[in-house]
C-alpha cells in the first residue's frame, strides 16, 4: 500500500507540473498568435484536452507497471489486461465517469481514488483557465472594436 501511495503522490506532482506548464505556455503564447479570439479559445480547449490525455496516459502507464511489475493488484479480467484496458480505466476514472465495467482490486483501488480526485482538480483548473481566457479574449475583442 505504501508503494501505491508514493506512486499516487508522484503522479499528483507530475500531472500538476504538466498541467501548469501547458497553461503557462498558453498564457505566454496566445497573445502573440495573430488569430481571432474565437480561434484562441479553440487553442485553449485543444491544449487542455491534450494535457488531460497526457495525464490520463501517465496514470495508465503507472497502472500497467504496478500490476505487471509490482503485482500490486489487478484491473478487471486478468486475461484481458493490457495497456488499452489501463488507458480506458484511467480515462473513465480521471473524468469521474465511472462505468464500473473495469474494476480495480488490491492496492489499485487507492490509485483509482487518487486519480479521480486528481482528475477532478485538473479538469476544474482547465475550466477556470478557459473561463478566464475567454473573458480576456472577449474583453480585448470588444475594446479593439470600439
Amino acid at each position: 500500500m505504501l508503494v501505491v501511495a508514493l506512486i499516487c503522490l508522484v503522479l499528483l506532482v507530475l500531472t500538476t507540473v504538466l498541467h501548469y506548464e501547458v497553461l503557462r505556455w498558453l498564457s505566454a503564447g496566445l497573445p502573440a498568435l495573430g488569430i481571432r479570439p474565437r480561434a484562441k479559445l479553440v487553442v485553449v480547449i485543444i491544449a487542455a484536452f491534450l494535457a488531460h490525455v497526457a495525464e490520463i496516459g501517465l496514470y495508465a502507464l503507472a497502472i500497467v507497471v504496478l500490476v505487471r511489475v509490482g503485482g500490486l493488484g489487478m484491473l478487471g479480467d486478468p486475461a484481458r489486461f493490457g495497456f488499452d484496458v489501463a488507458l480506458y480505466f484511467s480515462a473513465e476514472t480521471f473524468t469521474s465517469l465511472g462505468y464500473g465495467d473495469v474494476v480495480p482490486s488490491g492496492d489499485m483501488r487507492l490509485l483509482a481514488g487518487a486519480e479521480a480526485l486528481n482528475g477532478l482538480l485538473l479538469i476544474g483548473w482547465s475550466a477556470s483557465y478557459a473561463y478566464i481566457a475567454m473573458e480576456r479574449f472577449w474583453n480585448g475583442a470588444s475594446r479593439s472594436s470600439d
